[in-house]
């Protein structure tokens, strides 16, 4: 217990360890190999979704203005922890200020909850899409966009504060050593000797909150396109239906799986999940999505496939006029 670098009136810690994936020190350059390629892959991936959004007129429609939406919040999140990740594993720079470890635990959970928000947007964009065509772009309007992300954008800040409130008024007597790569909510409050059941508590009615709330609205979306497409006549009709999907199915089913298994792992597997596992698991559920979400984008929606085309031919007829 390092009470010397405690405030002696509130034991409050002046910084936290956290000491990357205890157990595997000796691979620990091995094991961020990996994470530094899907971070990379993160970043330049996303960040071509969003110049390509950006400049292909044909791609300027409410659909890819969320995909869009989603590229922003997975780069966002994977550069809230990554980076720092690495500089642990790779340079042992384990210490974090006490203040900078709850900003960064502020931005994972509201990114993630972020995350999960885009993704129900973008299950009713689909509903609107299929079960109403001719009105489409008259239901999401620009405006209407704008106040949807905004409004998904204040739900993820105002249930993720109370978590540094949650945290900072906790007694750590325990020490200041975070068995972890980054500063999770439930990973500090297990740092107190206080009474955390209400952050146990707190955590549980965000998830179910966030978490089920979208997952409810996505399930709902989708049964009512289901219903809309299979009263098509026609299967060619069904088939061109379904595949304008596809691509947003994928993506939640790898953000959500990793996820409530990180959840529930968290908090009822402590005992019979090595921690060394768990860890990684942590920061996959987090790198994973964003990682896969350009390529399955890129594979499945034919419309980004020809605005990459139509993209790299204008580049190609301005360096040819030069």
């Amino acid at each position: 217990m390092q009470l010397t670098i405690m405030h002696s009136s509130n034991l409050t810690p002046r910084y936290f360890i956290l000491n990357g994936i205890p157990g595997l020190e000796a691979a620990h350059v091995w094991i961020s190999l990996p994470f530094c390629f899907m971070y990379s892959i993160a970043v330049v991936g996303n960040c071509g979704l969003i110049y390509l959004i950006i400049h292909v007129e044909a791609l300027h429609r409410p659909m890819y203005y969320f995909l869009a939406l989603l590229s922003m919040t997975d780069i966002t999140v994977c550069t809230s922890f990554v980076p720092n990740m690495l500089c642990i594993l790779w340079f042992h720079l384990t210490n974090i200020n006490f203040n900078a470890c709850l900003v960064q635990m502020f931005f994972i959970h509201m990114l993630t909850a972020m995350e999960s928000g885009v993704l129900m947007l973008m299950a009713l964009d689909r509903y609107v899409a299929i079960c109403y065509p001719l009105r489409y772009s008259t239901i999401l309007t620009n405006t209407v966009i704008i106040k949807v992300g905004f409004a998904t954008f204040t739900r993820s800040v105002l249930l993720t504060i109370p978590f540094m409130f949650l945290v900072k008024r906790l007694p750590f007597c325990r020490g200041n050593l975070i068995h972890h790569t980054y500063c999770e909510h439930m990973a500090l409050a297990k740092l107190s000797c206080g009474n955390i059941k209400i952050n146990s508590i707190y955590g549980l009615i965000v998830a179910i909150f966030i978490g089920a709330a979208d997952i409810f609205c996505i399930s709902l979306s989708y049964s009512m396109i289901i219903r809309a497409v299979v009263s098509l006549a026609s299967a060619d009709a069904r088939h061109k239906a379904f595949s304008t999907c596809t691509s947003h199915i994928c993506a939640i089913v790898i953000t959500y799986i990793p996820a409530f298994f990180n959840f529930f792992t968290h908090r009822f597997g402590d005992q019979t999940i090595p921690h060394n596992i768990h860890i990684i698991i942590a920061n996959l559920y987090l790198l994973l999505p964003p990682t896969l979400n350009p390529f399955i984008y890129g594979v499945k929606t034919k419309q980004i496939r020809e605005g990459v085309i139509r993209l790299f031919s204008r580049e190609k007829d301005i360096l040819s006029t030069k």
